[in-house]
């Protein structure tokens, strides 16, 4: 079972613009976890994940609906209430679920946009945490509050919190998509310029 803890060393506000880590995550346990997050296209999100340390696989897939409508052709209608996500499995003695949280809200994704990110627009694109127990939950519910009070954003945070269903492995040509496809328009447009935030702005998050 997934136990929290407080960290009383984190920082507890975003003062000279640096964003604050967690007051609360999940302990370090041995074996491999797993997260899911909606945060736009899941292109532009992958790339963003798979830079980490600590980060053992990146999966694009859906879920919200029916395993009838999992597939990306009908996810984009916007009428299946699917999410597009990404499934990280994480070494959490090496990089934490809040860290990767962290990472969630200030690099891979506006997280004060409704059913959309910049042009993608639809319930498709939702900012959402697909929790898988109640400590993740706890733990996500927690940090939105934290950055609620903190004043880190302008416009309110909008992200869902729903428990994870199913899980939906999306079709290969959609997986290491912006790897493989670096000079796609809307990867250089859009994916490039969020991993080099994350290089930026946390060189020391990243894999060696």
């Amino acid at each position: 079972m997934e136990q929290t803890c407080d960290l009383p060393n984190a920082n507890r506000t975003a003062d000279k613009g640096a964003f604050p880590d967690p007051l609360r995550d999940l302990e370090a346990t041995d074996g491999v976890h797993s997260a899911v997050f909606a945060a736009g296209c899941f292109w532009c999100v992958e790339a963003v994940f798979k830079q980490l340390d600590g980060v053992l696989a990146v999966t694009s897939g859906y879920t919200g609906g029916t395993a009838q409508t999992a597939d990306y052709e009908t996810v984009c209608t916007g009428r299946t209430d699917h999410a597009e996500v990404i499934k990280i499995d994480y070494d959490p003695k090496r990089i934490s679920f809040g860290r990767l949280l962290k990472i969630f809200f200030s690099v891979a994704h506006d997280p004060t946009q409704l059913n959309r990110q910049g042009n993608d627009r639809g319930r498709q694109y939702r900012s959402a945490i697909f929790y898988g127990s109640e400590s993740q939950h706890e733990i996500a519910r927690a940090y939105i509050q934290q950055l609620t009070e903190a004043g880190v954003f302008k416009q309110p945070i909008v992200t869902e919190l729903a428990p994870l269903g199913a899980f939906y492995k999306a079709e290969n040509y959609h997986q290491n998509y912006a790897e493989l496809n670096p000079n796609q328009p809307y990867i250089a447009a859009v994916s490039t310029p969020k991993v080099e935030k994350l290089k930026q702005k946390y060189g020391e998050y990243l894999r060696k």
